[in-house]
């Protein structure tokens, strides 16, 4: 799953990479986890104690500088300056100022759903229920938050499996020129859910 963390910027969080206009950018273990942490907590200030405990951990010897240090790499390789789109405050940490309205969310729908269907294997056993993927030729990614996706799809789940009878459960797709439905059948009782085209 890659996410557009600005309009040049794009973290790639399960190959734990990080692209610049789709160039990948090399960043130490340090620079990536710094990026990753505070793009997380966009918009939240971070404290430095925060960013030590939860980047570098107990492991690592540091002193008060060193963040100082990989965020100043880290700016310097994504071509960032020194305030924007992280900003220092001053005796307090980091926060990462994003437009969250134009992150945009590219997800592997594939993969995506074999996973949803992973995270809910038990239910679905216990429920009898044997899933199936159709989905459409050539669409192998959307543009949605999946945390708005993967929400929507327990909730559909969530109401339809108490009175669900063993059978098989069938997630298709469907496209066309102004959206991309998602439809989960189960034993003929159908929900779709659609999602609209972006249009740059």
């Amino acid at each position: 799953m890659q996410i557009n963390l600005t309009e040049h910027i794009t973290i790639d969080r399960e190959q734990r990479s990080v692209y610049k206009d789709g160039k990948e950018v090399h960043l130490t273990g340090l620079e990536y986890g710094l990026l990753d942490f505070l793009s997380v907590h966009a918009n939240r200030v971070c404290t430095r104690q925060e960013l030590l405990d939860n980047v570098w951990g107990a492991r690592f010897q540091y002193d008060a500088g060193t963040i100082d240090v990989h965020l100043n790499a880290l700016r310097r390789k994504l071509g960032w300056g020194s305030k924007q789109p992280i900003e220092t405050i001053r005796g307090v940490g980091l926060i990462f100022r994003i437009n969250t309205s134009s992150v945009h969310y590219t997800i592997d729908l594939q993969r995506f759903l074999s996973d949803w269907v992973c995270s809910h294997q038990v239910e679905l056993n216990a429920a009898g229920l044997v899933p199936q993927l159709q989905l459409t030729p050539f669409v192998n990614e959307i543009t949605i938050a999946p945390e708005a996706l993967k929400k929507l799809l327990d909730s559909v789940l969530e109401a339809l499996l108490p009175t669900v009878q063993p059978g098989v459960i069938k997630l298709t797709s469907h496209l066309n020129m102004r959206h991309f439905a998602l439809a989960i059948d189960i034993n003929g009782t159908v929900n779709e859910l659609r999602i609209p085209i972006r249009t740059e």
